[in-house]
């Protein structure tokens, strides 16, 4: 039973369903208003805001997106339930981006709608205890014994300044104050678990719990009964009744890591739990519900995916409400030195030495490496040098693992042209094929164009790749085959 008594907003242009909507709420403890048409609710807005709206997206006059676009312009924190039929899933996807708290697809069940409104009131109470919180002094709490506060921002979780962050922090702290799923894409090592715990964290959802499943660890025998759990018996090795992830994330959040890797079938059973909210057991018969909000994550191109029949393309869009992409470390620019800092002196405290910092040949060394691994290859690096060595700072002989893999070293960029014009080209002597002239081999082409470039740009290869449009990665393995004569 709602005790703020909040005043819900049903714009259906169904009498029936409209007072049926009502009746369901008002049982629930909320006041209602019901509009038959988009004109009348926004003159409703005008008059008195409510506090949560239930919002058809198919309305007799104007479309339920400017509906919840004029009452979001005057009320950014209401949260907007977006109502859906079938055929207007596309339409719905649309308002959860601008900024929709929950859609829910018709038919849709009693129970469905009043805990989409319970997940609202929730949001509500969290806002206005972030808005007092604001305004008075902020204690002090130890966070292992303290439970957590919804709406903390996204940006405690990451250590980064950068534009590419910026956007992406951005775009989650909106995303927070939703319930939509969120598609989290990003190379692998880009921090995707973070980011989704950081959503969890920055959601009315923060006090429930947040279960992590990677799809990409779990036999596909198993998968099923990871997601929805299993009755004693159900199967040989089924000793005792198991509670699946979908379950155990009641209240909270469930994190699906490597989507991608999921199987057909069970891809086919999780879309169903998306859409109703209920599932059974493997081996069991009892119908269950559980009230959870989806982040999931590839390092995959889930539209590629898709295109080729491997991820389902009605499950891609339930998923992909709001796309969230991580960019690369080699993208993040100043955030390497920055997340090499913060790793250094955590490992540091961590292992009981005195690392204080880098020296510029090191700091160097750091911004002008690919991480093709990442945040998870630095901070790694950084865990390995601090394990095994003593001193107050990271020098260039410390991070010599940085400078094999065709790396080139500090100072001297020039010098894996030269290796490579020495041991490539007399492996692969220039010869023309059948005795045609003039025809030089696509290899030696493609190589005296990326050396030019790299000249070009003072033995810069992270910018010379920029420059020739492909990945600094890409060139290095070019150098490297120059090196052992592979071409």
């Amino acid at each position: 039973m709602s005790e703020t008594q909040e005043l819900v907003y049903v714009v259906e242009d169904s009498l029936s369903s409209g007072a049926l909507y009502c009746g369901y709420l008002e049982n629930a403890g909320y006041r209602t208003r019901h509009f038959v048409d988009g004109h009348s609710a926004m003159l409703g807005v005008k008059e008195e805001r409510p506090d949560i709206m239930v919002q058809d997206v198919s309305l007799p006059d104007v479309s339920g997106l400017e509906v919840m676009r004029f009452a979001k312009e005057r009320a950014p924190n209401l949260p907007v339930i977006v109502v859906t039929a079938n055929s207007s899933i596309d339409v719905a996807v649309d308002a959860m981006r601008l900024g929709g708290f929950d859609f829910i697809e018709k038919p849709f069940s009693k129970d469905r709608l009043i805990t989409s409104l319970h997940a609202a009131s929730e949001q509500l109470a969290a806002d206005r205890t972030q808005d007092n919180d604001s305004t008075q002094p902020v204690a002090q709490a130890d966070e292992r014994t303290s439970p957590k506060t919804a709406g903390q921002p996204v940006e405690s979780h990451f250590v980064g300044e950068s534009a590419a962050m910026k956007t992406v922090f951005r775009l989650l702290n909106s995303a927070a104050r939703s319930k939509a799923s969120v598609f989290v894409t990003g190379e692998s090592g880009t921090g995707k678990e973070v980011c989704a715990q950081s959503l969890h964290d920055a959601s009315a959802r923060a006090n429930g719990p947040f279960v992590a499943i990677n799809c990409a660890a779990i036999p596909a025998e198993l998968f099923e009964s990871e997601i929805f759990g299993h009755e004693k018996g159900a199967f040989s090795g089924a000793v005792s009744q198991r509670l699946g992830a979908a379950e155990q994330a009641n209240g909270g959040t469930l994190f699906l890591d490597e989507i991608c890797e999921m199987d057909l079938s069970l891809q086919a059973k999780l879309l169903r739990f998306l859409q109703t909210g209920t599932f059974t057991r493997v081996g069991g018969n009892k119908l269950l519900s559980s009230d959870i909000r989806i982040v999931c994550a590839t390092n995959r191109d889930p539209a590629k995916e898709v295109g080729e029949g491997r991820f389902r393309e009605d499950l891609f869009y339930r998923l992909n409400v709001i796309p969230v992409q991580l960019p690369p470390l080699r993208n993040r620019g100043s955030d390497v030195l920055l997340l090499a800092k913060h790793f250094l002196q955590e490992k540091s405290r961590q292992n009981g030495k005195s690392f204080s910092g880098f020296t510029a040949d090191a700091e160097a060394l750091i911004n002008q490496y690919d991480w093709p691994g990442n945040i998870r290859e630095l901070q790694n690096v950084i865990e390995n040098i601090v394990v095994i060595n003593d001193a107050e700072e990271i020098d260039r002989g410390m991070l010599a693992a940085l400078t094999t893999d065709g790396q080139p070293p500090i100072g001297r960029p020039a010098s894996p042209l030269s290796k490579t014009r020495s041991a490539g080209e007399q492996k692969n002597p220039v010869t023309s094929l059948n005795g045609a002239e003039g025809i030089r081999p696509l290899w030696l082409v493609e190589k005296e164009a990326i050396e030019s470039a790299i000249e070009q740009c003072e033995g810069n290869i992270p910018l010379a790749a920029a420059c020739l449009g492909v990945s600094a990665s890409t060139i290095y393995r070019k150098i490297k085959g120059w090196e052992v004569g592979e071409v």
